[in-house]
Order: structure tokens, then C-alpha cells, then sequence
């Protein structure tokens, strides 16, 4: 007993003595201030170092490297210092005795210095991180999320185990950094209803959370990116935490955010406005090619004229020292802003001729696309570019790397096909998307106009593969079971194959998964459904349903995409008055919130319907308003400004002439001069015969006129006039021939007085082709509506000849066009 005594006593002291021990190394270990010394220490207590050390050494090493700028870091260094072995080492021998928090921590310092996701150490951490995962605390499961992130672990089952996790614990976190790391995490494997509740969530704790941090909103806006959500009421939030942070809005994080906001066409004037002014005082701060790309990609394509000239002069004197990376930016931003310096696509295109190499299939299609925009002509670029094309399709076996390089050779200069192409497209329509089949279709109807064209020998080829690609379109189509993934593959669809092919199978299975259309869908539904012109009644009002009985979790904002297709279409729902006036109301409160361009294309929207609520009428024609608006088009894209603008013009004219009681005046009289000086385009063979018929008709061309100007600067295609006798009457200054625009006046003589004697009456024909029609149908589209009803207004009778009564088999023969006309212009009138 005395001896058993004696051994547990010496075993204690031992016990003891080494605690004290290792509790002194760690004090050593905590009070070094270098890399050497922790090193040094690491190096002469090999046999010592338990796991709390081993943790406590790379947690030092990693804080170290972020006490320094990124230009005095020096982690490859530390990484491949022999003691850095020795920790990694030791580490990987003690990770059974590491508790969750310091195995985690491990993870996360070995990551920070670029050790690779196949080294045994990861591996090993990670498995044993998996095993341990329910155990976890959420901070603990949070930062092991992160270097998922890292180790680009997206959709993996350990992701799925993540997710069920905090599915268990939503309720229970209460921290915006934790729940934005997660939702990052978990964003690839969670359905719809989980991303949901997950938005909910984080909408709760923006509101109600007094530590909400930049960083966090940034990574919620990058959740939705990554979801494809573009959820306003949570944009707005985290657009309001970065607007409240204005120093943390420095070069790296506008790039960000700007790039995810693109994404998710969310725009903001009072953040684009606010980088604007930030990033155009620290222009003469970026010296260095990677803060100069990135200045130039965001602040480039919103810059005022002299800004963007100084930042091309830049980059013209730079673009020796872009990277590969660097030069795509600069081109990618070159296209947005439609840049012709020839100076500097020259030297673009010698970079891109240097790293083209380089580049993956995407990037190629990429850069093909934007140096035919910015008509670059370098023949030994494209050449290069289709040999590597042609390269990469030997070997790729991804349908959509084929069609992003089969795009590419399509509208390369020399667009030309041979036999190997054909099969590569072949051999890969059964495992295709929508939008690769769309992406082929195209290059495809390119080649055979080509090949008829130049006589040559692979039309025939090129229309059997068109005929079997588009088999495999419908089947698609008919095998589709979700309606978010056809959104999602149907998003970027667009072209005659579409719209010719397969555009009526495609409502027809939005028919069938009609009942999947919800509020959080139904935004996006409603503007595809908008680009097909096709006029569906069913899918139309269960837009309608679902946006009346969700409308209070839909943004104020998203009323806009719910009316347009009713507006644009013409078509009214059930009980239509009830519909417009809830989405009236439900946005009527928030039209401070609205992006100016917004509230003028919903004015413009709801005055095809013929609605015009005083209140956003009165908010829009308001000189505060319209400076904001100003401003907010300065930092748009130009092809946007000019849409913004022409439809503010047309609102004010809707108003001018339907609501004259708003006593808004008419102050776009120069506006209309300026866009009437820059053409209106020519005229078809129908138009040119109608022109003819007419003065036949009348008596002689003095008693017609064409391409008139009204009052308010509606274009017309032929006027003429008839007495109370129903007459015609000659115009007497007939100086005009098809293309001239003539607006009428009090200057205008006619038989030698001003204006129209008693009882006379002016008489509009319009031919409309198919494009002021819905698809599908016969039914008039509503700007065509609304036009009728402004000529009216204006002492118009309007005569309409829709191209398929003007073109069917009942007219084919002059007398039967003379018989129309007379009909629709002297028993109508």
C-alpha cells in the first residue's frame, strides 16, 4: 500500500510539473511579437508542443500576416519555412485530442496560408470536423463553413449536413455574421422554402440587431446572388448598411458589390451616386494595375464624358502591365461603355493575342463578343482565336463550354463550318439546356445564311441538325418538371429560334406547371412571359391571383413587373379594376422608395392602361423629382438613359392629352426636334403600295400625305382629309415625298385657309405589321391601343390595316386593295 502510495505521488508531481511546464510555454508562445520567434520557440519544443500549442502557434503566425498590408505579407514564406512543416505535422498527429473549437480554428489558420484543400492535413481536418458537426457550437459550425467556402465546397452531402443543422437552429441564432456565413454556405443545397425562411431571418435581425457590420450585409446580398433571388426589401436593407458605412466603402468593396448588384439588377441611384463622387476623387490614387482594373470595370461605364477620357488616357499609358485577368476586365468594361478609342483597343487586342492562351471557353466567348462590338479589326487575333476554338472542341465534352465556343465561331469574321463541328454538336443536343440549344440554333441559321450565301455545301447539314436540336427542345420542355429551373434555364433565351420554335411549346408547359407560380416567382415569370409577346390568358391571370393574394409580401417596386404584361399585352383580368387599383394602392405609400427611372417606366405603364393616379403622376412631374431623375440617368448605361428618357416623354404627352385637368405641361417640344433630326428609318414594300393605292383613291398624291408629324410628335403613315361631303381635299404645298416628316399646324394651308374648314375631318392610316400585335394572335398590343386613342383625341379618324388582312388570300389582287381601302376610308370615317 506504502508503495502504491509512493508511485501515485511521483506520478502527480510529474503530472503537475509538466502542466506548469507547458502552461509556460504557452506564455512564451503568447508573448512573442515575430514569426521567427514563434519559430524558434516551436523548433526547440518539439517534443513538448501539445495541440494547444500547436493552435496557438499557427493562430499567432496568421495574426502576424494580418497586422501587415497586403504588400508587406509574406505568406509563402511563412508556408514553406521548415518549422511551418513541423506544426503541420504535429498538427495532423493530434487532431484526436483538438476539442471542436481549436480543431476548427486549425482549419481555418492552416487555410489562411494557401495550404492546398488535397494536403493530408486539410483532409484530415475536415473529416474529423464532419464526424464531430452536430457537436458543434454555431460560431464553431459557422467558421468551419468558411473554409468550406474556401476549399470551394459548395454543394457537397457535408454542406447538406450543414444545412440541416441550422434548418434545427434558425430560430436560435441571433448573430447577423453567423447566420450570413451559413447562408453563404448552404445556399447550393436548400430549397426554395428553406431560402425563405432563411431571407425572413435575416430581414428580422437587420432590423432588430445593433451589431450589424458591413461585411455581414455584403454577404447576404451575395446569399441572394447566389440563390438568384433579387429580394428588394433585403437589398434595400444591406444597401442601407453600406450607404451607413461610407468608410468602408473603399475600391475592393464597391468592386464587390457593384458586381453582385449587377447580378441581381438591383439598381440604387443614392449608392451609384454615392461611388460615383468616391470613386471619381481617389482616380489619381490608383497607380498599380489591380486597383486601376477594378476602377476602371465600376466607375468607367457610369463616368461623365471627361472622367471616362481620363481613365481611357490611363489605360492606354497602363495596359502594358494587365495580366490576363486585368485585360478581360478592362475589355468587358470597354464593351459596356461602347468605348472606339482606337488606341487602346490596339493595345487590348495585342494583350488578349499574348494571353489568349490562357483563357477558358467562357472568357473566349467573352472577348470575341466584345471586339466585335467595339469593331476591332485585327484579322491575326480571330484567326488565333478560331484555332483555339477548334482546339478546345476536339477534347471538351461540357455541352455548355461547346455552345459558349461554338458561339464564338459563329460570329467570328470568317464564319465558316465544316463537317467536325456539326458532329460536335451532334453528339452533345441529349445532355443540352435550353439555353445551349438556343446558343447552337443560332450559330447554326448564321451558318446556313452564310453557306447560301457563298453557294457552299453544309446547308443542308446544318438545317437537319436545326430540325433535331429543336426535338430536343420540346422534349425538354415536356420533361420539365420545376418551374424555377425552366425560369433559370429559360432566363438568357432569346433570337428567332426561340421565338419561332419553341416559344409556344414553352407557354404550354408554364400552363401545365402553372400552379408552382408564387409570390416569390412570380416577378420573374411575369418578365419572361413579357419577352415571349405571347398573349396567354390562363398564365396571365394567375398572375394576377397569386399577385392579389400575396401583394403585401411582394415590394411596393415589383408592382411594375406584375402590370406590365397586362399593359403591354392589352389584355384585362377578372375583375381587372379591382386588380389595378390593389397594386395602385399598395404602391402609392412608398413612392419616396422608388428608383426614379422606375416610377417613370410604371407611370408610362399604367397610362397604356389608361390609369393615371394623381399621386404618382404629381411625384413624377415635380422639379425636385426630375432633377433626381437627371442625376440617377448620368450613372445609367446610355442604351437605358435613352429608353428612360423616351418614355418620361411619352408619359407627359399621355398626360398632356388624357388628363388635362393635371395641368402638367408639355416641355419636350426640343426633345422631340433632336430625336426627329436623327431619322426615322425607311419604309416596307407594303407601306410604299398602300402610298400608291391612296392617291389613286383620292384623286392624285396632292390629296395624301406621308410620314406626317402630329401635335406631340406621334409619327403617322399617311394622312389625308375629307370634307363634310367626305371628299378629299388637296394639300397645296405638296413639296414631300415617302420618308419627309411634315407637321401640321396653323401654318399648314389648305384651299388657301388656316386649319380645317366646317365639318372636314382628317383621316390616319396606319398599316401595323406584326409587331403591334401579340404573337399568338390578333389582338392589338396596348402601346398600338393607346396611339389610336391619342390620335382620336387629337380629331383623328384613325384607320388601322394589320398586315394580315393587308397580306391574306381574300386581298391578293389590286382591286380587292382598292376595295379595302375605300371601304376603310370613306363608310368608316
Amino acid at each position: 500500500m506504502l508503495r502504491l502510495r509512493h508511485i501515485y505521488s511521483v506520478s502527480l508531481r510529474c503530472c503537475v510539473f509538466r502542466a506548469l511546464s507547458s502552461d509556460a510555454l504557452l506564455s512564451q508562445l503568447n508573448s512573442c511579437t515575430t514569426e521567427d520567434q514563434v519559430f524558434d520557440l516551436v523548433g526547440k519544443n518539439k517534443a513538448k508542443l501539445s495541440e494547444q500549442h500547436i493552435g496557438s502557434a499557427l493562430s499567432l503566425l496568421w495574426q502576424f500576416q494580418k497586422e501587415k498590408s497586403e504588400l508587406l505579407r509574406n505568406v509563402d514564406c511563412v508556408k514553406n519555412h521548415s518549422q511551418f512543416l513541423t506544426l503541420r505535422i504535429l498538427a495532423e498527429n493530434k487532431i484526436e485530442f483538438m476539442d471542436n473549437d481549436l480543431l476548427v480554428d486549425t482549419l481555418y489558420n492552416v487555410l489562411r496560408f494557401t495550404v492546398e484543400a488535397h494536403d493530408s492535413l486539410v483532409e484530415e481536418l475536415v473529416m474529423e470536423a464532419w464526424r464531430r458537426l452536430e457537436r458543434f457550437s454555431l460560431p464553431a459550425l459557422s467558421k468551419f463553413a468558411v473554409c468550406l467556402n474556401e476549399q470551394q465546397i459548395y454543394s457537397s452531402p457535408l454542406n447538406g449536413k450543414i444545412a440541416e443543422i441550422v434548418n434545427m437552429n434558425l430560430d436560435s441564432i441571433q448573430n447577423t455574421r453567423i447566420l450570413s456565413i451559413l447562408m453563404i454556405s448552404i445556399s447550393g443545397v436548400i430549397s426554395r422554402s428553406f431560402q425563405e425562411r432563411l431571407i425572413q431571418k435575416a430581414e428580422l435581425l437587420l432590423e432588430t440587431a445593433n451589431d450589424v457590420q458591413f461585411n455581414h450585409a455584403r454577404r447576404i446580398v451575395q446569399f441572394l446572388r447566389n440563390i438568384r433571388f433579387t429580394y428588394r426589401p433585403l437589398l434595400e436593407k444591406c444597401n442601407k448598411v453600406f450607404l451607413d458605412n461610407p468608410n468602408q466603402l473603399d475600391l475592393d468593396n464597391i468592386h464587390i458589390i457593384s458586381g453582385l448588384y449587377q447580378t441581381l439588377q438591383f439598381n440604387n441611384t443614392e449608392f451609384r451616386l454615392a461611388i460615383k463622387q468616391k470613386l471619381t476623387e481617389n482616380i489619381y490614387d490608383c497607380h498599380d494595375p489591380v486597383s486601376f482594373t477594378k476602377l476602371f470595370s465600376t466607375l468607367g461605364p457610369m463616368a461623365g464624358p471627361e472622367v471616362r477620357q481620363r481613365l481611357i488616357a490611363t489605360a492606354v499609358l497602363m495596359a502594358e502591365q494587365f495580366n490576363c485577368q486585368q485585360t478581360l476586365v478592362v475589355l468587358e468594361a470597354m464593351e459596356e461603355m461602347e468605348c472606339r478609342n482606337s488606341h487602346l483597343i490596339q493595345k487590348i487586342a495585342s494583350l488578349l493575342h499574348k494571353y489568349l492562351d490562357m483563357y477558358k471557353p467562357a472568357e473566349l466567348a467573352k472577348i470575341t463578343q466584345a471586339l466585335m462590338l467595339l469593331q476591332c479589326h485585327n484579322a491575326e487575333l480571330y484567326a488565333k482565336i478560331r484555332r483555339l476554338v477548334v482546339g478546345y472542341l476536339q477534347f471538351n465534352v461540357v455541352p455548355s463550354d461547346i455552345s459558349k465556343l461554338i458561339r464564338v465561331l459563329s460570329i467570328l469574321p470568317i464564319s465558316r463550318v465544316d463537317e467536325v463541328v456539326i458532329n460536335k454538336i451532334d453528339a452533345v443536343l441529349p445532355q443540352s439546356s435550353l439555353g445551349d440549344l438556343n446558343a447552337f440554333a443560332a450559330a447554326l441559321v448564321r451558318w446556313s445564311c452564310h453557306d447560301q450565301t457563298h453557294q457552299q455545301s453544309m446547308s443542308g447539314p446544318c438545317a437537319k441538325l436545326l430540325q433535331k436540336l429543336s426535338n430536343y427542345g420540346y422534349q425538354r420542355l415536356q420533361k420539365a418538371s420545376d418551374l424555377d429551373l425552366l425560369l433559370q434555364e429559360l432566363r438568357y433565351i432569346y433570337g428567332d429560334w426561340f421565338e419561332e420554335m419553341i416559344v409556344e411549346e414553352t407557354i404550354n408547359t408554364f400552363q401545365r406547371l402553372m400552379d408552382q407560380i408564387t409570390w416569390m416567382n412570380v416577378l420573374e415569370f411575369s418578365s419572361f412571359l413579357i419577352k415571349t409577346n405571347f398573349l396567354c390568358t390562363p398564365l396571365l391571370d394567375r398572375i394576377a391571383s397569386v399577385a392579389v393574394q400575396h401583394l403585401s409580401k411582394i415590394h411596393p417596386s415589383g408592382t411594375y413587373a406584375i402590370l406590365l404584361p397586362f399593359t403591354v399585352l392589352n389584355y384585362d383580368p377578372p375583375q381587372s379594376e379591382e386588380f389595378f387599383e390593389m397594386c395602385i394602392q399598395h404602391f402609392s405609400s412608398y413612392l419616396g422608395c422608388f428608383e426614379p427611372h422606375l416610377l417613370v417606366l410604371l407611370g408610362y405603364s399604367l397610362a397604356i392602361a389608361e390609369y393615371f393616379p394623381p399621386a404618382l403622376i404629381n411625384a413624377i412631374f415635380n422639379v425636385d423629382f426630375l432633377a433626381k431623375l437627371d442625376a440617377q440617368l448620368e450613372t445609367l448605361a446610355d442604351s437605358l438613359n435613352w429608353r428612360i428618357r423616351l418614355r418620361l416623354m411619352e408619359l407627359n404627352r399621355a398626360v398632356c392629352l388624357e388628363c388635362p385637368e393635371f395641368q402638367i405641361p408639355w416641355f419636350h417640344e426640343r426633345y422631340c426636334q433632336q430625336m426627329q433630326h436623327k431619322g426615322n428609318g425607311s419604309t416596307n414594300t407594303a407601306e410604299q403600295q398602300i402610298h400608291r393605292m391612296l392617291g389613286e383613291i383620292l384623286g392624285g398624291s396632292q390629296y395624301a400625305k406621308a410620314s406626317v408629324l402630329t401635335p406631340y410628335y406621334y409619327g403617322i403613315d399617311f394622312e389625308c382629309i375629307l370634307d363634310k361631303n367626305k371628299k378629299p381635299l388637296p394639300y397645296l404645298d405638296q413639296n414631300i415625298v415617302l420618308s419627309d416628316l411634315v407637321q401640321w399646324g396653323p401654318d399648314i394651308k389648305l384651299l388657301g385657309k388656316k386649319g380645317l374648314p366646317p365639318g372636314a375631318q382628317r383621316i390616319a392610316v396606319e398599316f401595323l405589321d406584326s409587331k403591334a400585335f401579340c404573337k399568338n394572335s390578333c389582338h392589338l398590343k396596348g402601346e398600338i391601343a393607346m396611339k389610336k386613342r391619342h390620335l382620336e383625341i387629337l380629331g383623328y379618324h384613325v384607320v388601322q390595316i394589320p398586315h394580315f388582312e393587308w397580306n391574306s388570300m381574300e386581298l391578293s389582287s389590286k382591286d380587292a386593295w382598292m376595295h379595302y381601302l375605300k371601304k376603310n376610308i370613306f363608310e368608316t370615317s
